[in-house]
Parts: C-alpha cells; structure tokens; sequence
C-alpha cells in the first residue's frame, strides 16, 4: 500500500456538527474502500486566494491515509461528485507519513518561563 496525502476545502458554510459529518463522510468513503487511515487534520476556515465556486473562503482537511493506487481514482470521483468539496488535492508520499517529533519548548522559552515563575513568587511574597 501507498501512503497518500489529500487537502480538501470544504464549502465555508460548513460549522459544528455539518463539518463533521462531512469529515466522517470522507473518512468513511476511504474505510469502505480498505484505506487506513493515519490523519485528519481541520485546518479551519481561510481565505482563498480567488474565487471558487462563487465561495471566497474554504475549510480545508489534510487527510493522510494507506491505500491502493486504484482506491485514489474512486476516492476523487466521489469528491468531484460531493456538493460541499470545493477543490481536492491528493499527493502521493514517496517517504510514507513520519509523525512529527511532539514539540519541544526551546531553551531559551523555558529559562524565560522560569524567570516570570520566580518574579512571581518574589511579588507575592512582598505582598504578603
């Protein structure tokens, strides 16, 4: 199996409980077609940088997943199909999908972090 990236831009209008049904429905379009799934990412709504069908803004979805090369073309067709898919993306990853080192705060962050602690503690001992 492969491991592909997709970005699609949902319809702006899409919020709450509609957003996430329309996430499901694109997660499940995958599952039914033996794709696993590694990540689904909601970016939120942004900007676009011109029109697309007569919508000025999109909610985009990064979705990484493992599948076949012909589940790609069945996945796409249904996204041309979808009504509330304003434009789609799928990339394929030659390297697969690495999951980002969590991040850690810098040194220097954390000297600061320690400073205010300490300034802190100092203003509420002269206060007491």
């Amino acid at each position: 199996m492969r491991t592909y990236e997709s970005i699609v831009i949902l319809h702006p209008e899409l919020a709450g409980d509609e957003l996430t049904e329309s996430v499901e429905k694109l997660k499940g379009l995958l599952e039914q077609q033996q794709a696993e799934i590694l990540k689904v990412d909601n970016w939120g709504t942004k900007k676009l940088a011109y029109l697309v069908k007569k919508q000025a803004r999109g909610t985009y979805v990064l979705m990484i997943y493992k599948a076949e090369a012909d589940v790609i073309a069945e996945f796409e067709r249904r996204l041309r199909i979808d009504e509330t898919v304003l434009k789609f993306q799928t990339i394929y990853l030659e390297e697969g999908y690495v999951e980002p080192p969590a991040e850690a705060k810098a040194p220097e962050a954390a000297e600061q972090d320690e400073a205010e602690k300490k300034a802190a503690d100092e203003e509420a001992q002269a206060d007491a």
